[in-house]
């Protein structure tokens, strides 16, 4: 039987917990020591820390801490890995916990963090989606049920100082451009709330001034939110300490590519069983700059789509060069707007793209001015026909139901 070598107590905060962290910074000790082959579990918090309720309320979306967020189990060094090694991770499975089988989605206010489509969006919202094994469904989004793909949405492994100073110093000279921004550009250090594992106190607070949080992915992995790094994947982490320092957390049931809610997929509370191992010199011997997977060979067998595009020209009807952001922000809208066509509000056609298993492509990038961006629906997750066909679309979903609502200037 495999053991647990993170275990957490759920009836705590997870500041009260030294085996989690929320901020990156070499000197985060090692919570546990392994050595390479071995496997074990690991339990993890949801990405807000328990913020997060199941009730029919967004206002716990609404007044949540981004500061607060990314809760990490770990760090986990292991025995003879060193600067320059690749850290390979074997995610062998994930799953849920037996009296939390539920998770959600929501939608940032503008005024705190925002999203892909904030402008279309700008208010907090949040569906809850009920686990029935490997199928999620909603009581805020009718008419869908798919198969998630449960991975974490957050792993990696600890920055060396270098690797920290640049971070702070391009990211800082970014936010400079623009400090008052909403939503800002960057997150900055914020560390009032930075929980620092198992430093000591003092030594905590002067490493929270310059500890980075969680936010972005960067060159070490962090927060990439690969949908399709699931139970059978393997991942190969350029280590930048002794040890390599790996924590994981943001575990989700399920998110489509992109995450576009920013909330994006369905997050959940959870474990994840991992075995690691190294290669000496890794990252010289393969040119590593950011990590490398290997997908799984499991996947959601949904045969038949509707591939919705995107091209470089905004909603106001601005030509950009050849800019992807835009594209694949189109193919997004133009399938919310399709969507909305069969009876659902442009809220739960948002959350059905940042919580089912859609696809996302650069399907052309060379040809100028456009990039073409593509988004794959699979039509089988929908409880109806949602093809196009001579009669028209039919209005499936009624009943005037909506995602909950939250509006900042409520607080």
């Amino acid at each position: 039987m495999t053991d647990t070598l993170i275990k957490i107590d759920f009836s705590k905060t997870p500041e009260e917990h030294p085996c989690i962290h929320n901020r990156w910074h070499p000197n985060i000790p090692m919570i546990a020591w392994v050595k390479p082959g071995d496997d074990f579990k690991v339990e993890c918090v949801d990405w807000t820390g328990g913020q997060i309720h199941n009730n029919d309320s967004a206002d716990d979306v609404r007044d949540v801490d981004l500061t607060k967020v990314h809760y990490l189990s770990g760090p986990i060094g292991v025995e003879g890995v060193e600067p320059g090694d690749l850290l390979v991770v074997d995610i062998l499975d994930i799953g849920t916990l037996p009296n939390s089988e539920w998770g959600f989605n929501g939608f940032f206010a503008r005024e705190n963090g925002g999203g892909f489509l904030t402008e279309h969006f700008p208010d907090a919202r949040k569906s809850i989606w009920e686990f029935s094994g490997i199928y999620a469904h909603s009581r805020h989004v009718p008419g869908v049920n798919f198969a998630g793909i449960m991975h974490p949405g957050l792993i990696g492994c600890l920055p060396s100082k270098a690797l920290l100073d640049t971070w702070n110093k391009r990211e800082g000279a970014l936010l400079a451009t623009n400090p008052d921004r909403v939503p800002p550009l960057v997150a900055p250090t914020a560390p009032q709330t930075a929980h620092m594992g198992s430093m000591k106190p003092d030594a905590a607070k002067a490493a929270a001034q310059e500890a980075a949080r969680t936010v972005p992915p960067r060159e070490h992995g962090g927060n990439c939110d690969i949908k399709d790094l699931t139970r059978g994947s393997k991942v190969y982490f350029p280590v930048y300490v002794k040890g390599g320092g790996l924590s994981m957390g943001d575990l989700h049931f399920s998110q489509g590519d992109g995450e576009i809610t920013f909330c994006g997929a369905i997050e959940m509370a959870g474990w994840i069983h991992i075995k690691v191992d190294v290669i000496k010199d890794g990252v010289a011997k393969y040119a590593v700059k950011n990590p490398i997977f290997q997908p799984s060979p499991l996947k959601p067998e949904y045969k038949r789509h509707l591939i919705f595009e995107g091209i470089s020209v905004d909603e106001a009807g601005k030509q950009h060069y050849l800019d992807a952001h835009i594209s694949y922000r189109q193919a997004c809208l133009n399938a919310i707007e399709y969507l909305k066509k069969f009876g659902y509000t442009g809220s739960q056609a948002y959350a059905i793209l940042g919580c089912a298993p859609v696809e996302g492509h650069i399907s052309g990038i060379v040809d100028i001015p456009n990039v073409c961006a593509t988004l794959m629906l699979p039509t089988e997750i929908f409880e109806f026909d949602i093809n196009p066909c001579k009669e028209g679309p039919k209005k499936y979903v009624t009943g005037g139901k909506d995602i909950p609502v939250s509006y900042w200037k409520d607080r």
